[in-house]
């Protein structure tokens, strides 16, 4: 396969929850090859040049109906910062947050992940989008509510907004040390029950529930998780942790995106 060469068929999950157009993008359907085959949607992948990056992205924003300019990612950082999106902006100006919302039809809000769980929301009735980027520092920091209050501001209601939680790592591959759960357990203790015995003093971690709870205590309408394990389906998913595991030096990104469609 040479790097001109797809993979083969862009492939994309939906969720029930949502009615607005989205998608959570597998690895598969790209350009990129190696250890990033095949659609690696991540400038920060170093290793992956940069056109293949691009085209990988030009290909899953046809999918969404948009150009490729309209489909917009953070630099994201583990942040519990959300902002609000009122035009497009190229990925060089990408600010640093890991939340954003827009009332603009046509731009789609892109969240790259490799285990951290993506969140798509809508507001159907005030046309408002949202998109964060939850790993579990940012859910723990409180990038859900971050990101319902920047759709808020756009004139979403909590009580309308529902959510879908994409691919991430699941609770079978989740595995953390005791000092994990304490954190968790100290900001709250009903979070225990996210937590379950792995190996030794070792815990495994629901990030996939704890995110869905979130939302859930937030007050949003509805929310639900694909249950799809980024570590454990190597085929479909790109995995941080399968790669630190295995050594490698880096690891390609997903991408899940919504976009705003024009009122009719």
């Amino acid at each position: 396969m040479t790097e001109s060469e797809p993979a083969g068929a862009l492939e994309a999950l939906t969720s029930p929850t949502l009615k607005t157009r989205h998608a959570f993008f597998t690895r598969q359907g790209g350009v990129s090859t190696g250890i990033y085959a095949s659609l690696q949607c991540g400038p920060g992948a170093k290793g992956d040049p940069e056109a293949n990056v691009a085209e990988n992205r030009r290909r899953a924003a046809a999918a969404l109906g948009v150009a490729p300019e309209n489909l917009v990612s953070l630099y994201q950082a583990h942040t519990d910062k959300a902002l609000a999106v009122t035009a497009p902006f190229s990925r060089a100006d990408a600010p640093e947050a890991d939340g954003m919302a827009t009332a603009v039809p046509g731009i789609a809000l892109g969240v790259l992940t490799a285990d951290c769980a993506p969140v798509l929301l809508e507001d159907r009735e005030a046309g408002v989008i949202g998109a964060c980027h939850a790993g579990w520092k940012g859910a723990l920091a409180g990038i859900l509510e971050a990101t319902l209050e920047a759709m808020a501001g756009l004139g979403a209601e909590r009580t309308r907004i529902v959510a879908a939680v994409g691919p991430c790592i699941g609770p079978k591959a989740y595995e953390v040390g005791p000092e994990y759960e304490a954190r968790f357990v100290e900001a709250d203790a009903s979070n225990a029950r996210f937590f379950r015995p792995g190996a030794d003093d070792r815990r495994l971690f629901d990030l996939p529930a704890y995110v869905v709870a979130r939302l859930s205590q937030a007050g949003v309408a509805m929310s639900s998780a694909l249950n799809r394990c980024t570590y454990a389906e190597e085929p479909a998913f790109f995995s941080n942790r399968r790669a630190v595991h295995r050594d490698e030096e880096d690891y390609g990104r997903l991408l899940s995106a919504i976009v705003l469609e024009p009122s009719s």
